[in-house]
């Protein structure tokens, strides 16, 4: 290499025929100045910086191993290991078909729901323009099994007991009429729940709200107002023919023929600390004798022989 070495700052220069350096101008032109040990001090650098770069010689390059174990022969390549696969769980581990049925029923349940919440809305909600022009569409979604009651929050709540009372006039066996005594349908309802620990829906709930049913579809002379009133009459009168065939009205082998309901009004007591002043003389309503149907009675007697 003629050039200067940038990276070692190291110079150099052609050998002589015996390895000494060549006798020219430069050696020529040498001041008295310079001396051996400075030409000895040059030389030692240039053999310390040919050191220090390394010589890259193709039919001579060396061999540069990497440290650690050494393996003869040929090494496979290592293969990554498998990625297991998580398995699936809930509706994607079912057959496609199966997955199908299994969204378009809880797509169905969910419409189903949305459609109930927003009825009950509607039904609770102040009048406006939907209740006006869909109305009856919406009590027809309600009644009478997801009927809402708001009495016990409101403000003036009710303040008094409400007995519900029948009496029948039944054919007997020997084909005579007789009529019944007052059966208190209310006070039976309460006996079965004192000391229930679980009572019954209908023990708790049927005949009262049968019985709001009726007086709410009902004027004071008990006409029917509205499209409901022959069905709640027909719901409060099918309930009273099965508690009567229930206690046995008229004894074996009677036949209902006709029923008569009353309700029994009393205010409940004020506290001894109150001054209000309320009467406690019982207040009584008397519904007209309904005759019973045939399909009746045989409905009544087939749900108590089932329960």
């Amino acid at each position: 290499m003629d050039a200067y070495d940038e990276g070692s700052k190291a110079r150099h220069l052609p050998d002589g025929p015996d390895g000494s350096l060549p006798e020219g101008p430069a050696s020529a032109g040498s001041t008295p100045d310079s001396t051996p040990c400075a030409d000895q001090e040059s030389t030692d650098q240039e053999s310390t910086d040919q050191e220090s770069v390394p010589q890259h010689h193709d039919s001579q390059a060396p061999t540069v191993q990497a440290p650690g174990p050494q393996v003869s022969g040929p090494q496979a390549p290592t293969a990554d290991p498998p990625v297991p696969v998580p398995t699936p769980t809930g509706i994607a581990s079912l057959p496609l078909r199966s997955q199908i049925v299994a969204a378009l029923a809880l797509a169905v349940v969910a419409v189903v729901a949305c459609v109930h919440l927003g009825m009950v809305f509607l039904h609770v909600a102040p009048s406006n323009t939907v209740t006006k022009q869909h109305g009856r569409a919406i009590d027809d979604w309600i009644y009478p099994e997801f009927e809402q009651n708001w009495k016990l929050f409101a403000p003036n709540p009710l303040q008094q007991n409400i007995d519900i009372q029948v009496r029948a006039q039944v054919r007997g066996a020997d084909g005579g009429i007789t009529e019944t005594g007052w059966y208190d349908l209310s006070a039976l309802d309460g006996t079965a729940i004192d000391g229930n620990l679980l009572p019954s829906h209908t023990q708790q709930n049927e005949l009262r709200r049968a019985w709001d049913f009726y007086i709410g579809t009902h004027d004071n002379d008990n006409h029917p107002v509205g499209l409901r009133g022959d069905l709640s009459q027909r719901y409060l009168r099918r309930i009273v023919v099965l508690r009567l065939d229930r206690e046995g009205a008229g004894g074996k082998g009677a036949v209902v023929e006709s029923v008569q309901v009353r309700s029994r009004t009393t205010n409940v007591p004020p506290p001894k600390w109150s001054e209000e002043q309320v009467s406690d003389t019982p207040v009584l309503r008397e519904l007209p004798w309904w005759t019973v149907p045939e399909e009746d009675v045989t409905d009544a007697r087939t749900e108590a022989s089932a329960g």
